[in-house]
């Protein structure tokens, strides 16, 4: 089973993570044969956080609670609250997943945060703008490979501007394998132009099931 733990924290920005975790827990695009994948919302505490949408979220564990092996998952969402000193303890948890080849995704404010713990030195990456890590994080050392790109996929590293979220959750998605390939092909597509046609495919695309 493939855990993915969605790092809650006050400020989280909502819509980032919208299309990737509704799809990885209802599994209901999800191939006939794809692995089965739990979602956890991890905080810092247990106490309850409040986003910038104004709800608020009760963690199922905490940063300690995290696994750290190869089958795990962390997102981390944007929020205005990453420069804050509290939230050392998942960016170096970040570190301990990314070297034992978990997959770490990262949207927004929260590449900044990798970006000061110099995860992002040596890798393709992107962000909000060069400009905008050079900007919010003095010390980053990455520039040489940026990719001025909505999202962008390095092996087990994920990162994504505040405007890519549905390209992030695409490659997200892509990486665990859930979805068949044209099944994630006509969702991308579907959600990113609205029109029917690829509605209609990714419902052609789908495992049929008794009763349909």
């Amino acid at each position: 089973m493939m855990t993915v733990y969605v790092y809650v924290m006050d400020t989280l920005a909502d819509w980032e993570i919208g299309h990737v975790t509704a799809e990885l827990h209802s599994g209901r695009f999800f191939r006939a044969d794809a692995p089965e994948v739990c979602v956890k919302t991890v905080g810092r505490t247990m106490g309850p956080v409040r986003t910038m949408g104004g709800l608020t979220v009760l963690p199922d564990c905490t940063v300690n609670d995290i696994a750290v092996d190869a089958q795990s998952v962390l997102l981390l969402p944007g929020g205005n609250t990453w420069d804050r000193p509290e939230q050392g303890a998942i960016i170096r948890k970040a570190a301990e997943l990314l070297s034992a080849g978990a997959t770490v995704c990262a949207i927004c404010g929260a590449t900044v945060a990798l970006a000061g713990a110099g995860l992002l030195n040596d890798r393709p990456h992107t962000s909000n703008g060069e400009g905008f890590l050079n900007m919010m994080c003095p010390g980053y050392r990455g520039q040489r490979h940026y990719v001025a790109a909505l999202s962008v996929a390095d092996g087990n590293l994920i990162t994504a501007s505040g405007t890519g979220a549905l390209l992030w959750a695409k490659q997200i998605i892509e990486r665990l394998g859930v979805f068949r390939a044209d099944t994630l092909e006509a969702w991308a597509a579907y959600f990113s132009t609205g029109e029917a046609r690829h509605f209609f495919a990714l419902m052609q695309s789908l495992p049929k099931r008794e009763g349909r």
